[in-house]
């Protein structure tokens, strides 16, 4: 990276001694996309190489799953068993509001006794928060299921943007800790140009500015200067005089909707319009 801006400033240095050229030089840039691991885990398998190209829900690589598919198992056989316990609560309810039922109409013709109603009562109430709490625990465990089944899936990580692979930092055998990018892509959206305007010409640059790009082999692209460095280059600011104020240049970048259709570090001639 040094070495092309140095050679670009001594382009743009020699640019410069002629009176009246508005040509600034610059280059392609883009802004990779860092893919992280969401969790942290070995990396079991990559499906992507460098320079491949990726879309959007592709899988990119995937960790190994045995904890996850563990907790998802143990979370539908917890399910499983609560649904199996309300199945056979709900049929004791039945069982105790018949009962209920019956010791009601003994105790109103006067042939049943006081304490067996209360036991039917008391029967029929416990069933009844019984299948409350089953409930619960089955709505409790959807909700670890659901969490456990998404876990699994984030072991395979898919594209959120398309480009291509710009390198890859780990690979089948290494352990990824969480949020640490496994690979990189650039997106064509994020393609855009880096450039250098002289000190005397800084000026007449501002932000929102259009700027025509060109380069060997391309048509020509207008794009909207979207940053100004705020310190000068090439030169310190406390040691430059009146002769070295040629030497001091500007970083500015300019951007175009949908990106642009450069290489990264392909050289450019910027010309204000």
């Amino acid at each position: 990276m040094m070495k092309r801006v140095s050679i670009l400033l001594l382009l743009l240095l020699a640019a410069c001694g002629k009176s009246g050229d508005q040509v600034w030089l610059g280059y392609g840039e883009g802004d990779n996309a860092f893919i992280a691991a969401p969790q942290p885990g070995w990396v079991s398998s990559l499906h992507v190489e460098r320079g491949a190209l990726v879309h959007r829900g592709d899988v990119l690589f995937t960790l190994d799953d045995t904890a996850q598919v563990a907790a998802r198992d143990q979370a539908i056989a917890s399910l499983e068993t609560a649904k199996a316990s309300l199945t056979q609560e709900q049929a004791n309810l039945a069982y105790a509001k018949r009962q209920l039922e019956r010791q009601t109409g003994l105790a109103r013709a006067n042939a049943g006794t006081p304490a067996n109603l209360d036991l039917a009562r008391s029967n029929y109430q416990q069933s009844e928060a019984r299948i409350a709490q089953l409930q619960s625990q089955i709505a409790q465990t959807d909700a670890s299921l659901a969490g456990a089944t998404y876990s699994l899936t984030q072991r395979n990580v898919m594209a959120q943007t398309e480009g291509r692979v710009q390198d890859v930092y780990f690979r089948p055998g290494e352990y990824v800790p969480a949020s640490t990018p496994v690979l990189s892509i650039l997106p064509p959206k994020n393609i855009y140009v880096r450039f250098f305007v002289p000190e005397t010409q800084f000026s007449k640059v501002h932000i929102g500015q259009k700027v025509r790009i060109s380069c060997d082999g391309c048509k020509p692209m207008e794009a909207t200067i979207s940053f100004i460095a705020q310190q000068e280059e090439f030169t310190p600011p406390v040691i430059f005089s009146q002769d070295s104020r040629t030497k001091l240049v500007f970083k500015l970048e300019a951007r175009m909707p949908g990106g642009m259709k450069l290489n990264p570090g392909q050289p450019v001639q910027v010309r204000p319009l």
